[in-house]
């Protein structure tokens, strides 16, 4: 199930969360930790709706029975390549890779990955970001969450986030002119 593609957000926060666990001795050295996870948060904000224009967007929310279910969302515009890549992008390792990979070989495409492009395996939930521009070789954050196999095929424009919502209630009002106004808060599920 995806969440509908109009109308569009006029605005995006997308959030990295990295949890750390910092401290600081009394000799003020620092001590960090990390157990390696990363998850996506999506902040969409609407433009003031027609209430025909909204509905379909208010049903979509209330199917989904708050934190309940799962969807996918494609942020408009930042979910595509900004580089040049086309063609369709396929894993290179007869082996695979096994969790905890960041190096991943390519092949199938024609043009570059950029830095900072999302990229999700097949058999993956989890969105994943290209951290060095990349044609036949990727490095990606955060690591493998799961294996993946030789020539699973990787999606890097319209890439899908399997999210929820992250609260029980939505929430929206309406103005003296009739227009609603509209904000989403959405977690990635893995």
């Amino acid at each position: 199930m995806s969440f509908p593609t109009t109308p569009v957000p006029n605005y995006i926060s997308i959030t990295s969360l990295n949890p750390t666990y910092t401290s600081v001795t009394h000799s003020l050295k620092r001590q960090v930790r990390t157990r390696g996870g990363q998850r996506w948060s999506i902040d969409a904000t609407f433009p003031p709706l027609t209430r025909a224009d909204f509905a379909p967007v208010w049903a979509f929310a209330q199917k989904q029975k708050g934190q309940f279910g799962t969807f996918t969302f494609t942020p408009p515009v930042y979910s595509n390549s900004s580089g040049t890549a086309t063609g369709t992008l396929r894993v290179n390792n007869s082996a695979g890779y096994i969790a905890g990979s960041s190096t991943i070989t390519v092949d199938g495409l024609t043009g570059t990955l950029k830095a900072g492009d999302f990229i999700k395996f097949a058999s993956h939930d989890k969105v994943y970001t290209v951290v060095a521009d990349g044609v036949t070789s990727l490095i990606i954050e955060p690591v493998l969450q799961k294996p993946i196999a030789n020539n699973e095929v990787i999606t890097y424009n319209a890439v899908p986030f399997t999210v929820a919502f992250s609260s029980d209630s939505q929430n929206m009002t309406v103005g003296a002119n009739g227009f609603v106004n509209y904000q989403i808060k959405l977690i990635e599920v893995v």
